[in-house]
């Protein structure tokens, strides 16, 4: 299944109840997320330390079966003006590695300022560095997701 960058496409590739796994892949963490099988709320879940990308995968894809998810939301973090930048260049082969690991709807969302939107929110609660920095990730991953979730109930009132 290719990589998609529609909603509506995506959506429509889901069946009608089934959680979808958030997973917003940074430089040294992935922040992963998961939906409700009705797709109204997502949470955080887990982070999972990089490494090699196969090791990385089984983790994920641990994650997904386990919570017996139906696709992927895939954080793409583009530059302010919209455009795509390295970090945007490696979470779309990100998605795609993924892809051959598990064949199944992946959507690549934009998720600019989800880690700074949580970091704000984690300062505001007083959180401390080491605590920001334990739960940004996972917490930027669902925020990211939420996003998309949001768009998809949007598009079908």
């Amino acid at each position: 299944m290719p990589l998609i960058s529609d909603l509506s496409a995506f959506a429509a590739a889901l069946p009608e109840r089934a959680a979808i796994l958030g997973v917003d892949p940074g430089e040294k963490r992935i922040g992963i997320s998961v939906s409700d099988t009705t797709r109204l709320i997502a949470s955080s879940l887990d982070t999972v330390a990089r490494g090699k990308f196969a090791d990385d995968a089984v983790a994920i894809l641990k994650l997904y079966d386990g919570r017996q998810c139906a696709g992927f939301v895939v954080g793409l973090p583009l530059n302010m003006d919209g455009s795509s930048g390295p970090a945007a260049q490696s979470a779309r082969a990100f998605a795609r590695n993924l892809l051959s690991k598990r064949d199944a709807p992946l959507l690549l969302w934009d998720e600019r300022l989800s880690t700074a939107a949580v970091t704000r929110t984690l300062l505001e609660g007083d959180a401390t560095r080491k605590r920001r920095g334990e739960v940004v990730d996972k917490m930027a991953a669902a925020y990211m997701l939420q996003g998309a979730l949001d768009a998809m109930q949007e598009r079908r009132a």
